[in-house]
């Protein structure tokens, strides 16, 4: 038996793995997505998602990828691994996504096949976007005027490309490297910590999809999970794998604030410790030091301004 068969669930609910269907539509992750495909509808060019570690940007950027109509979009997603990459490598991958066959050695070459892919793209009626994940990885001058040069590629009505960038705040200290590529920015969103009701509608949600038949955390869980992962969502994740590994491992069926603790401190994570009853002879020991009464310290401080 595994945790999954304790709790009744078809499959991990709180796996880090950006899995498209527990996509989780909060306000500001709808807002986001409705913002950025207005960008790309309007081929404005650049767009940028700022979110700090954890906070979903690789789930969104595949959530939006998903969502654009493979009948008016030509749309590919460009993960960067390491900032160790060259233009040259770069401008070559980016021409595959979007459909160029041997893409040639020669930069200029290179070139005019992705302007004459991105013309028949354009006269197919569709619109040719690229999303970017890990964009903070982008972190030299020579790379950033590559993006300025391919924002260049146009006819007279309209861009014939869009970028959008996902990544760490970062990226904004890489777009400052090339000034004229910072001016084209179009749009700029920053995903922010969910606050407390919108983690317990996302740990719902999950366990939900998951097929779970109740929800094995208390609200005061619930809650305390919240303060120890500061609303990033792959902390929530984290946090709570771990508590329904424990709780299957002690049987319990319901997982208190308590346990929340457990895990969280034992991950490293915990925002706060929970008090640790004094042992008998501790508790019969008398105190070295009186005790701070700090109404008295609230009535000295108030004798003070008068």
């Amino acid at each position: 038996m595994t945790y999954l068969d304790f709790y009744e669930l078809n499959q991990e609910p709180f796996s880090n793995a950006p899995v498209s269907r527990f996509y989780f539509g909060s306000a500001q992750h709808a807002q986001a997505l409705m913002r950025l495909t207005h960008a790309v509808s309007n081929m404005k060019g650049l767009a940028v998602l700022v979110g700090d570690i954890g906070a979903g940007k690789t789930t969104l950027a595949r959530r939006m990828l998903d969502s654009l109509p493979e009948e008016e979009y030509e749309a590919a997603l460009l993960v960067i691994i390491h900032s160790g990459i060259t233009a040259g490598w770069l401008l070559r991958r980016i021409a595959l996504q979007l459909g160029v066959e041997s893409p040639a050695e020669e930069k200029l070459a290179l070139l005019s096949q992705l302007y004459q892919r991105l013309v028949k793209i354009y006269e197919q009626g569709k619109k040719a976007v690229v999303l970017i994940d890990e964009a903070q990885m982008l972190a030299s001058r020579e790379l950033m005027e590559e993006f300025r040069g391919l924002l260049n590629l146009e006819v007279p009505e309209r861009k014939l490309l869009s970028f959008v960038f996902f990544g760490l705040p970062e990226i904004e200290d890489n777009l400052r490297l090339d000034p004229p590529l910072a001016q084209r920015v179009a749009l700029k969103y920053r995903l922010e910590p969910l606050k407390p009701e919108d983690t317990a509608a996302y740990i719902q949600h999950r366990l939900r999809l998951a097929g779970a038949p109740r929800i094995p955390f208390g609200g005061s869980a619930i809650q305390a999970i919240h303060a120890h992962a500061r609303g990033t969502p792959r902390l929530i994740n984290t946090i709570c794998d771990n508590a329904l590994f424990e709780g299957f491992v002690t049987r319990t069926r319901e997982i208190d604030d308590r346990a929340i603790g457990r895990v969280a401190r034992d991950l490293g994570l915990a925002v706060f410790e929970e008090p640790v009853p004094p042992s008998p002879a501790q508790a019969e020991r008398p105190s070295a030091r009186p005790r701070i009464d700090l109404g008295d310290i609230d009535r000295y401080l108030e004798s003070l301004t008068k």
